[in-house]
């Protein structure tokens, strides 16, 4: 029993608080008691015959006495003990991956919404809420390529970074190949039995010193897998600008997005291709590679913890119970 109690915790402790109602419970029944009290002198009690109604007077605390067992029991239930008593070996997913982002001006069209930048960090941290054993970057390229975050396991802080993304951050253009040859540049010296880079883009290659293809090369050399997303919806997107009353105007752009290169650098990677036009299409993609990459790894953990309440629930419907039994029948008419 010590050794049980001892692997005890609570998970809200603080409800112990509440243990502080029991002496005052007990200061006021014997205020109570004091107020009813009632007597008569006499100068003997011999002519006063003996009956079991004495022992109902001396059991007429029991009640009470119940009622505060409950009360504590009830307290030590609310509290939720839980115990954990050994670590144990579980099988997990778990693998690296490099979330490549475009972050170029065409990505503040609203043909998503609220527009494709947001959208896409909106998706993307969910996939990531998603995947708690995996090591995750973060990489963002316009006309030049940047890590914003190294591969982590700390998503908190991940999360945080991507909220910082927005589009101005360097020099504006699609740098396509840089982007990608940066992620796999991450990836090179890991060695996780599967190393993925998700490109996401809206547009063609033009700007960076390596060719999309050149980068997917690379990427093949070393291992990596290429799940590549072409943003956009078909035909035209509303895209945002400044007039020169400063203003917010829009105007329809054309839609035009390097398929052909995205899938090749899918094909020559073992990864997929995909074509989001919309947010939904966009969750449906994320959702769609998250099934697709697991990679199962041993790790070691704490048991979870098991809700040990019961108990002291059962023990204090049992009190509650006799207070009231007592109560309604062998000390009723005492009460």
């Amino acid at each position: 029993m010590t050794s049980w109690w001892n692997n005890i915790q609570f998970a809200n402790p603080e409800l112990f608080m509440l243990f502080a109602i029991i002496p005052l419970l007990i200061l006021a029944y014997i205020l109570r008691l004091r107020k009813g009290k009632a007597s008569i002198r006499l100068s003997s009690f011999r002519f006063l015959p003996s009956s079991s109604a004495d022992l109902k007077i001396k059991a007429r605390h029991m009640p009470f006495a119940f009622s505060l067992i409950g009360l504590a029991s009830l307290v030590v239930a609310m509290a939720r003990p839980q115990s954990s008593l050994s670590w144990q070996d579980v099988t997990t997913e778990g693998i690296d991956i490099v979330m490549t982002m475009d972050i170029s001006g065409s990505m503040l069209a609203e043909d998503l919404k609220p527009n494709r930048l947001e959208a896409s960090k909106e998706v993307a941290m969910e996939f990531i809420a998603g995947r708690p054993n995996d090591r995750i970057g973060l990489v963002t390229f316009s006309g030049e390529s940047f890590t914003q975050a190294p591969l982590t396991t700390d998503h908190a802080v991940l999360k945080n970074l991507f909220k910082d993304v927005q589009n101005g951050m360097v020099e504006d253009g699609t740098a396509i190949g840089m982007g990608l040859a940066t992620a796999v540049n991450r990836l090179r010296e890991s060695d996780a039995k599967s190393r993925v880079v998700i490109l996401l883009t809206d547009g063609f290659n033009t700007k960076g010193s390596i060719p999309p293809l050149t980068a997917a090369e690379i990427a093949r050399e070393f291992g990596v897998r290429v799940y590549t997303i072409g943003l956009g919806t078909n035909g035209m997107a509303p895209y945002p600008f400044k007039t020169v009353f400063g203003t917010t105007s829009y105007q329809n752009v054309e839609v035009k997005i390097d398929e052909e290169t995205l899938k090749k650098i899918a094909q020559m990677t073992g990864g997929r291709y995909y074509r989001a036009t919309n947010n939904r299409s966009l969750e449906a993609i994320y959702k769609e590679i998250d099934q697709l990459e697991k990679s199962k790894i041993e790790v070691t953990e704490y048991r979870k913890k098991k809700e040990e309440f019961l108990p002291f629930a059962l023990i204090a419907a049992a009190f509650f119970f006799l207070q009231f039994g007592l109560n309604h029948t062998i000390l009723k008419s005492v009460n």
